[in-house]
């Protein structure tokens, strides 16, 4: 069996094997083909895929020749029209959103895998790019808003007195969420946190920062530890304590996320202008929609002197430990569809390839 690496098109700089991982598939007794320059903006020359078996082809022949295609963002309309019938291909496909995507691709016969829909299973941690990427997110968001933000993050005590420490607002505590408050904690911020999962408030009280709750919030064990939908009464409540909490902070940092949905609004225009000037709010949920109501993706903007960013794009600006997490992901998956002599398996009894799969044989 043939796998093949595809470079990614700018502004993505992260790859979907570096040379370590790629290695891994060789010794499963796979080919690996690499499209020339695929690691380069994640510091993996050519030379480095070669060192370690792997054979460097072009891009039109890395889609041709290849069994199964490894890729991290979708394909071009250009490039599904050299996918042959029975190809199999896995990226982060994003079916929830990119649905006339998906039908081209079942059209054309592709059996086609989206790690971002991996099930939220035990089994499957080792394979879950959306909480590996969510750990760079919020590490590099925070990163962000100390570099933007006009004041210190640690308390100081200096010969011209005490500077008091940023107060720093975590919407929600998910993966993202708790790396944000353990990276603004080692940065001496006052953190709080909010999210409607009672389950976070333990893991937001052990790393430090102060839960922010609202009662009545309602939450489906079967969702997998993901938020849900809300009441319309629950949201009223919300985006009071939300609004309270938010014109007291320096910063702001929205992770909520709902899968397949809009990204739940919880900071609204009113609040943001009763925000101190020189505030920063970074939006990690901009491109579905935004968790602050004047968010717009892939922009920064200023409203009422608060700076507003949103940015759903961080792990690409950290492309080798993203590009390492991300290979080791895909690795765990693609070892579900190696035989013991290197061949293919696409085993539907297995829940995971079962529930990853997005199209099939049309």
């Amino acid at each position: 069996m043939r796998i093949g690496i595809l470079k990614e098109q700018q502004p993505e700089n992260r790859v979907v094997l570096l040379p370590e991982a790629a290695a891994t598939l060789i010794k499963l007794q796979v080919e690996v083909l690499v499209e020339q320059g695929a690691g380069m903006h994640a510091y993996a020359d050519d030379a480095m895929y070669e060192a370690i078996g792997a054979k460097i082809v072009s891009h039109k022949e890395v889609i041709e020749l290849s069994d199964v295609l490894l890729m991290i963002n979708a394909l071009s309309s250009d490039d599904i029209l050299l996918l042959s019938r029975g190809k199999v291909i896995i990226g982060a496909l994003n079916p929830y959103y990119e649905k006339d995507y998906v039908k081209t691709l079942a059209r054309m016969g592709v059996t086609a895998f989206s790690m971002d829909v991996i099930p939220r299973t035990t089994r499957a941690q080792a394979m879950d790019i959306l909480s590996s990427m969510a750990t760079v997110s919020g590490y590099k968001a925070v990163l962000r808003a100390a570099n933007e933000l006009p004041k210190f993050f640690p308390m100081l005590m200096t010969a011209a007195g005490t500077i008091s420490p940023a107060k720093v607002l975590i919407l929600g505590a998910g993966v993202a969420g708790l790396q944000a408050i353990a990276t603004s904690r080692k940065l001496g911020a006052v953190v709080e946190a909010f999210d409607v999962r009672t389950a976070a408030k333990e893991e937001v009280l052990g790393l430090g920062a102060k839960f922010v709750e609202v009662e009545g919030a309602i939450e489906d064990k079967s969702a997998g530890g993901y938020a849900i939908e809300q009441t319309d009464e629950f949201k009223q409540r919300q985006a009071q304590a939300v609004h309270d909490h938010a014109i007291k902070s320096d910063v702001i940092i929205g992770t909520a996320q709902i899968p397949g949905k809009r990204a739940p609004l919880l900071i609204r225009t009113e609040t943001v202008e009763a925000m101190r000037p020189g505030s920063i709010i970074i939006d990690l949920a901009a491109s579905t929609g935004g968790n602050c109501e004047l968010t717009q993706n892939n922009k920064t903007i200023v409203h009422h002197g608060v700076k507003i960013i949103g940015h759903s794009f961080f792990p690409s600006e950290m492309p080798t430990d993203a590009s390492r997490m991300l290979g080791k992901n895909y690795i765990n998956f693609i070892k579900l569809l190696i035989t013991k002599d290197g061949g293919l398996n696409l085993n539907w009894g297995d829940d995971i390839v079962k529930g990853t799969v997005v199209t099939h044989e049309g």
